[in-house]
């Protein structure tokens, strides 16, 4: 079983402490500067905490370096709100991306993939429904497909745990409905831990199972999101929230 233990002394994330198990589905939530994004790039080593523990899978990371960071990202897929995406070239090559890491420099140099490999990223753009655009240029996408590519190429890598920085903020709410749905099916249908960072609150109460709230750098709520009411979120947004759970911030990219 999957827990992640974090307590992180720093004016950033102060007093943090966490255990997440594996297959659940968490949303994080908060205002811009809160300490969001810094919260969950911890977990994949992108930020180093300064204090204190963090434990994936039994190993703490704190302590891993070079090839020890390199497997653990294996495990860990980590989806920007930016794609990260190669538009020019077809959709199944920006999911082969996912086994350039593991090859050997040869075939790095020379582009070339494995038989299992293709099928394994094949499989991976059916899972979230756009198998047909396997072969069709990333440019010719729209916003919600070009994140269900990037979805899949996480997928292919096979993680235990994804990790999402606003993955739907530049996305219409038709789509980014559809986005969290995908998010949602791989959780339960795959028991993978799904962590999310996000600022549609509507969104992270209708399809995350636990929401941490974020303030300041501290976590001020984290239970069931059946559980979040008006009271719970003028907590977490420090007043800044309408009686509709949404906030000023709505829209904005994180900036923390």
């Amino acid at each position: 079983m999957l827990y992640i233990y974090l307590i992180y002394g720093l004016v950033a994330l102060k007093d943090i402490n966490l255990k997440i198990k594996q297959g659940e589905y968490v949303a994080i939530i908060g205002l811009s500067g809160a300490g969001k994004s810094t919260l969950l790039r911890c977990i994949n080593r992108m930020h180093d905490i300064s204090e204190g523990t963090l434990t994936v899978e039994g190993v703490e990371i704190s302590k891993l370096k070079g090839k020890g960071i390199r497997q653990l990202r294996r495990k860990i897929g980590m989806i920007f709100q930016s794609f990260n995406l190669v538009t020019r070239i077809s959709v199944i090559n920006n999911v082969l991306v996912a086994f350039v890491p593991e090859m050997p420099f040869w075939r790095k140099t020379l582009g070339i993939f494995t038989v299992d490999e293709k099928k394994r990223a094949l499989m991976s753009l059916d899972q979230v429904g756009i198998l047909d655009k396997a072969y069709v240029r990333v440019d010719q996408l729209s916003g919600g497909q070009q994140q269900r590519v990037a979805l899949a190429r996480t997928l292919a890598q096979n993680p235990g745990i994804i990790l999402a920085d606003e993955p739907v903020a530049s996305l219409d709410p038709v789509t980014a409905n559809q986005v969290m749905e995908d998010f949602r099916r791989i959780n339960q249908e795959m028991n993978m831990t799904v962590i999310i960072n996000i600022h549609h609150v509507e969104l992270a109460l209708a399809y995350a199972t636990r929401v941490i709230g974020i303030r300041a750098g501290e976590i001020v709520y984290d239970g069931p999101s059946q559980d979040v009411n008006d009271q719970v979120l003028q907590l977490i947004y420090n007043g800044q929230v309408d009686k509709g759970g949404s906030t000023s911030h709505a829209n904005e990219a994180v900036s923390t």
